[in-house]
């Protein structure tokens, strides 16, 4: 069997050895006689397998001893509905900083709740080619939390900094972020954040799991009444375990974080092959007049690089070659076009010296 180069935005190419690794011991776990898949998430065994996973999530991230670290099921999409009813219990609003489609639905869901919300910046007028500066912010006096998106998915847009949450009167804020797409692709400082959360399926595993890591002050923000499947507090007290969590999703997470740490060497040493990767990809794009990238450099993102061809009527061509040469899963979003290639920590050099070759051949021959 030969496998494909997978530029997919989610969900995404795997590394390799932890497929090896699950194949090994899909009938059999260590031993047990069961799949991992067949396991009671109240085993000792399963429970080990959790708390593992915890653990190596927190070395990776260097996560403070006053931070929860917790396994949702229902995507990143599901948390933009938990997070006011998790954190405007008590009053206040919702801000938001909208640059792109995934930050512009979290403040719909916000909208769609009737909750209190403010929006803090929008660079939607000016297409979502740039990150507003933090003097462009505008925190509301009754801010209860910042919500952004650090990295846009499917505009290929990331923030170069961290926004400060500050109020007029002085007041810190709370900041929210969803990192779906770039969590785990570098280092991050977790105690700038009062709530993290991510959507495996890009750079943390398969999509049925997602993360989050929300500062202790913050489980007594709720709503009153909050179901306890929706309720960051219930979850914690729990060990992510009210009712039967995603187990399978659960095991291959761990997996992943032991390739992050002992297999690849950490963060650093995984930032350090990210930026390689993306810097070789904007290059071809940039060196070429058949290839162009729409974002401002400073917000270019590495984890997804959108491009068009200088004559889309070749973008299906381009795709059916690309297939062709083993290179898959390149088409932008539907509400974009274009081309995309995702590059998150499974996408080894190799796929983008593929893909970097293929693409000069093709302006080569159609330029």
């Amino acid at each position: 069997m030969t496998r494909q180069h997978n530029f997919c935005a989610g969900p995404a190419a795997l590394p390799t050895a932890v497929l090896e690794r699950a194949q090994a011991e899909m009938l059999d776990y260590r031993g047990y006689g069961l799949s991992t898949m067949e396991m009671s998430h109240r085993s000792a065994e399963f429970v080990a397998i959790a708390e593992r996973a915890e653990a190596d999530l927190r070395t990776l991230l260097g996560v403070p001893d006053n931070y929860k670290v917790l396994f949702f099921q229902g995507g990143a999409t599901l948390q933009s509905s938990m997070l006011p009813m998790n954190l405007l219990g008590k009053g206040g609003s919702a801000n938001f900083i909208q640059t792109g489609i995934w930050s512009k639905k979290a403040l719909a869901e916000a909208q769609q709740l009737c909750v209190s919300h403010h929006l803090a910046a929008s660079t939607e007028a000016d297409g979502n080619v740039a990150v507003p500066r933090q003097e462009a912010l505008s925190i509301s006096h009754d801010a209860a939390y910042l919500h952004y998106a650090a990295n846009e998915t499917i505009g290929g847009l990331a923030f170069d900094y961290t926004p400060q949450a500050r109020r007029a009167d002085g007041v810190d804020v709370p900041l929210v972020c969803d990192m779906s797409s770039s969590i785990l692709s570098g280092p991050i400082d977790v105690s700038q954040f009062g709530v993290i959360y991510a959507g495996a399926q890009k750079n943390i595993g398969p999509a049925g799991l997602t993360l989050v890591i929300v500062r202790d002050d913050l489980l007594d923000q709720a709503q009153a009444g909050m179901p306890g499947l929706f309720s960051y507090k219930a979850m914690a007290k729990a060990g992510s375990m009210i009712n039967t969590p995603p187990t399978y999703a659960w095991y291959l997470t761990g997996l992943v974080f032991e390739w992050l740490k002992n297999d690849v060497g950490g963060l650093e040493a995984m930032d350090a092959i990210n930026q390689r990767k993306a810097d070789k990809l904007y290059a071809a794009i940039d060196q070429s007049g058949f290839y162009s990238n729409p974002i401002a450099p400073l917000n270019r993102s590495r984890m997804n690089v959108p491009f068009v061809l200088a004559d889309a009527r070749l973008d299906d061509e381009f795709l059916q070659d690309a297939d062709a040469a083993g290179l898959l899963n390149l088409k932008g979003h539907r509400s974009v076009g274009g081309m995309r290639a995702s590059l998150y920590n499974a996408v080894p050099e190799t796929a983008v010296d593929a893909l970097t070759a293929f693409m000069a051949d093709f302006e080569q021959r159609k330029g």
